[in-house]
């Protein structure tokens, strides 16, 4: 097998007296959705902050297609093809939705957010724009403001945002956060047919949804992985049931 699109390796990140992540590894090749779960304070989201280029780590690596990215800015990593969706929803809740992707697209063309008027009138941009907001669902709400749409629908349009920048690896943090059993059920819908073009590094409490989609899982607990492995090995590794699910939940 050849080198994983990402792989981490002693991942380490202190604040203060707290350590965040502690000696994190990971493997993630091509074409896997790989979850990471854990309960609250566990390092999850600073994982996703390192590996974006948000946090820089103490110390590590960080390798993305063979390169060392370690010391490069999330911006470059962008441009690289990581995108990074966030637990809590980003999207200008002015305008429309498709004038939503086509600002995302421009700015990933190298464009700033400032000069939004033309990406509205654009055709250059509208077209990748609409073709966006049909992977995700949401053609049909293309016109509609952002702030008319529904919890659900606003996450979509988010990832959407993401997939504008042409990414090869997507990370997600806590997509169906605050959702209904409904809106869920259409995230894990849309989340396994991304999975069948895309390398997901998905970070979701939703327990259903992450043995629904993942390929595999990796679990933390103080910042440390303590099982690395598919799905029904996770659901009976009794490290996993005493640190973190609970017999109950995955019998």
């Amino acid at each position: 097998m050849g080198e994983p699109l990402l792989a981490v390796a002693g991942l380490t990140k202190r604040f203060g007296g707290l350590l965040a992540t502690d000696q994190v590894s990971l493997s993630i090749p091509e074409g896997e959705l790989h979850a990471i779960i854990g309960p609250n304070g566990a390092g999850k989201t600073t994982v996703i902050a390192q590996l974006a280029g948000e946090i820089r780590p103490d110390s590590g690596a960080i390798r993305f297609s063979g390169e060392d990215i370690v010391s490069l800015p999330a911006f470059v990593r962008s441009a690289r093809g990581l995108a990074r969706s966030f637990q809590i929803t980003s999207v200008f809740r002015e305008f429309t939705a498709l004038e939503n992707i086509a600002l995302a697209v421009q700015a990933h063309a190298g464009h700033s957010f400032r000069f939004w008027r033309p990406a509205r009138i654009d055709r250059a941009l509208l077209g990748p724009a609409s073709e966006i907001l049909e992977r995700v669902n949401l053609a049909a709400r293309a016109g509609d403001p952002a702030a008319i749409l529904s919890h659900g629908e606003k996450r979509a349009l988010e990832i959407a945002m993401a997939l504008a920048t042409g990414p090869r690896l997507l990370l997600l943090d806590e997509p169906m956060a605050g959702m209904g059993p409904e809106d869920s059920a259409q995230m894990v819908r849309l989340l396994a047919k991304l999975k069948r073009d895309l390398t997901i590094v998905l970070i979701e409490h939703d327990m259903d949804a992450v043995f629904a989609l993942a390929d595999c899982v990796t679990v933390l607990v103080y910042g440390r992985v303590i099982a690395t492995g598919k799905p029904d090995a996770i659901r009976a590794n009794h490290d996993v049931r005493q640190a973190y699910l609970g017999a109950d939940e995955v019998g």
